[in-house]
């Protein structure tokens, strides 16, 4: 989704967000374990301190470098989710994300160079689309090689907003005309998406998105074990991120490209770029404990 307008973030800086409220600049990742520096915040012309982040002994605050290929639409919902469940009170865990972004955007491939140059031994996931990108397999290549975790979207991320709505089906490649079109019409809130450039996922929108989030999941899943391949289940599928520092991660990295692609629960021999329509930002929900997988 290169080439958004709203909401860009130049220079490809991270942005952390917790549900604690605000941004913050991030200048470089860190470990799981560290503790942040004070930052200031400027409030009402006063400039004060903000208290280091404090994780709880058993509940230590999850950290997500998430990379995003378009500059406005998926740096928006990150914010949402993290503003809106960050605080551990519906996930059992606190968590932050640190969206990596920029300007005009990334392509899939720079996605998952952004994350894995900036997470550190943190968490890191990489959200890019379909569109008309010709190294995708080397985008998947890539990940796999040290568990970074794909959300792939087949046309695009407008495909997730859409089936918190309604299901769908139909191939698309890579066109992402119609699934803008339905969004448009399947929901007040998104009556002018992407006119204007207005691409933003703000106010009534995440209230929209927010009340169907379960059957987002329900829709996306059924994708899977809709799609053509015939051996592909969501049943299948993984959402715990591997540990990526640890020599004895059972997961054994860096995995094949199509092991670690079969992880949203599509056959292994199932080719990425066949999986059309599809999206996999839902395995990134059930893997924070934002929505239950028992449906």
């Amino acid at each position: 989704m290169a080439g958004e307008g709203t909401g860009s973030r130049a220079g490809g800086e991270g942005v952390s967000v917790s549900g604690r409220g605000g941004q913050e600049r991030m200048s470089g990742g860190h470990g799981p374990g560290a503790v942040p520096k004070k930052r200031k915040r400027r409030s009402g012309g006063e400039t004060r301190p903000l208290a280091p982040v404090q994780a709880t002994e058993s509940k230590r605050e999850r950290v997500l470098y998430i990379g995003c290929e378009g500059e406005s639409t998926e740096p928006d919902y990150l914010d949402y989710l993290a503003k809106r469940f960050g605080n551990g009170e519906r996930t059992g865990q606190p968590f932050r994300i640190v969206p990596m972004c920029r300007a005009n955007g990334y392509l899939p491939e720079q996605v998952v160079e952004a994350v894995r140059e900036r997470a550190a031994t943190d968490e890191t996931w990489a959200l890019f689309d379909r569109d008309e990108h010709t190294r995708i397999p080397q985008a998947v290549e890539d990940a796999a090689a040290d568990g970074t975790e794909i959300c792939f979207s087949h046309p695009s991320f407008d495909l997730w907003l859409l089936l918190h709505f309604q299901a769908y089906g139909g191939r698309q490649s890579g066109k992402s005309t119609d699934v803008v079109d339905k969004l448009r019409k399947a929901a007040p809130a998104f009556k002018r998406f992407d006119k204007r450039n207005d691409k933003s996922v703000q106010g009534p929108r995440r209230k929209a998105l927010e009340r169907n989030a379960e059957a987002a999941i329900r829709h996306a899943k059924g994708l899977v074990s809709q799609c053509e391949h015939g051996a592909c289940k969501a049943s299948q599928y993984k959402a715990d991120p591997v540990d990526r520092t640890s020599p004895e991660n059972p997961d054994h990295l860096p995995q094949s490209p199509r092991k670690w692609a079969a992880r949203s629960g599509h056959a292994l021999d199932c080719e990425v770029l066949d999986r059309d329509p599809s999206t996999d930002v839902w395995r990134l929900l059930v893997s924070l404990g934002i929505e239950e997988d028992d449906f």
